[in-house]
């Protein structure tokens, strides 16, 4: 079974989605919705994904879950929920009766320094694995020394890094991504998705030598059974089709065993996610 473990849908709302507003986004200021991925899906035999949340409000919950009772493909669901929040607890005991309901994010790349080294967001992130949630972890690169920190302080909570924490692959970065990762990699509790790094790279001249040291890189540190494939789309399309960035993850582990690429390609992300 092939899984995609992190796509999104949305409905484009000019007053809210800012991030969608600069020029280089245009392609992808509209709607995007699962009857837009299907065929995309059938086309390149990929059978269920994972929507993950964009919004950053509890409206993004229904949204994804409304659209996955709809919608069989989808498989699970990622979604948001204010972290800091006294009634934490209540609020995640409410939507653990959404079995599709898996996990949750937080757009910590758009956060200050600080923020999620935040006791409280710590906190937050703990009682989601508690309750059987997983957490998926959005950053950048120059926030890796401070999520060395929160995931030393998480040791028992499923958590999957996105993007492979979006290297700064236009500018030829590796070192100090590659210390990073080697430390959070040691963490048996987290994984990292094979996602996101097209639009890491120049959008119109990425190649698949500029992405392979990253992949390879994380491949070593968190081995096949760790590595889970995303396409990220819609947001890939801004530099490269789905069949594109699927065809860069197939090519790259084509040299593993049959077993490994099964992982990759769908048996992790049904592990970590607890997708049936």
């Amino acid at each position: 079974m092939i899984i995609d473990a992190h796509q999104h849908f949305w409905k484009y709302q000019p007053e809210e989605d800012s991030w969608l507003h600069p020029e280089e986004m245009a392609v992808i200021r509209r709607d995007f919705t699962p009857s837009d991925l299907k065929p995309i899906l059938d086309k390149n035999h990929v059978d269920a994904t994972v929507a993950v949340q964009v919004g950053q409000d509890l409206r993004e919950n229904q949204f994804l879950l409304g659209l996955a009772k709809e919608f069989p493909f989808i498989a699970a669901v990622v979604g948001w929920i204010e972290l800091k929040a006294t009634n934490l607890q209540e609020q995640l005991e409410h939507l653990s009766s959404a079995k599709k309901l898996v996990g949750f994010r937080h757009i910590l790349q758009a956060e200050p320094p600080g923020y999620m080294s935040d006791p409280n967001f710590i906190a937050g992130v703990r009682m989601l694995g508690q309750l059987g949630f997983t957490y998926d972890l959005l950053i950048y690169e120059s926030q890796l020394d401070e999520a060395c920190y929160f995931v030393s302080q998480l040791d028992q909570q499923k958590i999957i890094i996105d993007h492979l924490a979006k290297p700064a692959i236009r500018e030829k970065s590796f070192k100090d991504w590659q210390t990073c990762m080697r430390k959070l990699s040691a963490y048996p509790n987290v994984y990292c998705k094979l996602s996101g790094i097209v639009t890491e790279a120049s959008w119109s001249s990425w190649s698949f030598e500029d992405l392979e040291p990253y992949l390879q890189e994380v491949l070593a540190l968190f081995g096949a059974k760790r590595c889970v494939f995303g396409s990220d789309w819609p947001v890939c399309t801004l530099a490269a089709s789905y069949e594109e960035v699927i065809d860069i993850v197939r090519a790259f582990i084509s040299t593993l065993s049959k077993s490994e690429q099964s992982d990759v390609m769908g048996d992790n992300c049904r592990r970590f996610y607890g997708i049936d």
